[in-house]
């Protein structure tokens, strides 16, 4: 067993774990005093794992570079322009008023709904379809009627949306 490269990161933990970042390099963590002996079989262990996965998030940045300043601001400027009046629409039709709206460059959640029922919403959703979109909108609007992912909470995303999950698997593809 060969052990593949890696940076190590120790802290307060009980697991080890291994992470693939967006850029394929390998992140292994570990518990602060676990001997490296022991990291180093673990890493090999997982070799085939780790070279599947590294394999996958190459190819992903063949077809999807990172965007450059210029396209980060051009999405934002839509998510700026194109999201106000689609929240405004839906929360009359939901009967739900959201407090305040904001755009974010938030990579690992497309939206989100505060407490006090403020809407942020990643600029990079806007790479994405229409439908998707909306059932972003939809869902942290249903936020403010559910603060969780409860059943009726779902429910009540799918009475303003029947076709919810097929949207939603656009932004998973």
């Amino acid at each position: 067993m060969s052990v593949p490269a890696y940076t190590l990161v120790r802290s307060d933990r009980r697991t080890l774990s291994i992470q693939i970042t967006k850029d394929a390099k390998v992140v292994v963590r570990a518990p602060r005093y676990t001997p490296q002996a022991v990291i180093d079989h673990f890493v090999a262990s997982q070799e085939g794992w780790i070279h599947k996965h590294q394999q996958r998030q190459a190819e992903y940045l063949s077809t999807h570079p990172p965007h450059t300043d210029a396209e980060i601001a051009a999405l934002r400027q839509r998510a700026l322009e194109e999201l106000p009046p689609l929240i405004a629409q839906w929360a009359v039709r939901m009967n739900v008023q959201p407090t305040g709206f904001h755009v974010t460059s938030a990579r690992t959640r497309f939206g989100s709904c505060s407490g006090k029922n403020s809407l942020s919403f990643s600029l990079y959703l806007m790479d994405y379809p229409q439908e998707a979109i909306e059932a972003v909108v939809v869902h942290e609007l249903a936020h403010i009627r559910h603060k969780n992912h409860s059943p009726a909470f779902y429910a009540e995303v799918e009475r303003y949306l029947p076709d919810y999950r097929r949207r939603v698997k656009q932004l998973k593809a």
